[in-house]
């Protein structure tokens, strides 16, 4: 996500930035790896099954400009943390602990929120087409989501909390509690539907 930013960053600055936040989220990759493999699991093959709709998500919702791309970056890195979390409830302490530690450093995020609050605040039509932008980001989210969980029950099982793995209720659960949180960052970040 920080490669799009990157790519429309308007200054040296933001660039420089936008790699501060791309570092993090390198360390947190490590921090992933390490364990799959500390667990005695390939980490190619354990996150194989998700690269194709990661992919597919990034074709669907390239940014068109500078503040597309923060908003994708804003968007999508809060989308995977409450996919993360949810996850999390699943699994043992000390992978839970992981997540969390991943997790806690929410810094990453100022960057970008900063960035177009200044943009709405010089240009307030910014509004309703960055707003519209990140329904598309997280609905598309939520589709390659729905997917993969489809394709894989066990999956479905685990983040559904239901034993029957043709039943996607639980999914739609956790999916409503991420379109709840979307909702709060689109308004931390001075995004409201309708303006």
């Amino acid at each position: 996500m920080a490669e799009d930013a990157s790519l429309l960053a308007p200054t040296l600055t933001d660039r420089a930035a936008l790699g501060d936040v791309a570092a993090t989220e390198y360390g947190h990759f490590r921090l992933v790896r390490d364990r799959l493999e500390s667990l005695g699991a390939d980490p190619e093959a354990a996150m194989a099954p998700f690269t194709e709709a990661l992919d597919a998500w990034h074709e669907q919702t390239r940014p068109g400009d500078w503040y597309e791309a923060l908003v994708k970056a804003y968007v999508g890195t809060g989308i995977a943390g409450d996919f993360y979390r949810e996850a999390a409830r699943h699994v043992d302490d000390s992978t839970r602990e992981l997540v969390d530690r991943a997790l806690a450093d929410e810094g990453r995020s100022v960057f970008a929120v900063e960035r177009v609050r200044q943009a709405l605040a010089e240009d307030p039509r910014l509004n309703g087409r960055l707003a519209l932008w990140a329904r598309r980001l997280v609905g598309e989210a939520l589709s390659q989501a729905y997917r993969v969980a489809a394709a894989r029950p066990d999956l479905a099982v685990l983040l559904g909390d239901s034993a029957d793995s043709a039943d996607l209720a639980g999914i739609g659960k956790m999916f409503a509690q991420i379109t709840e949180e979307h909702g709060k960052r689109m308004s931390a970040i001075g995004l409201t539907p309708g303006a």
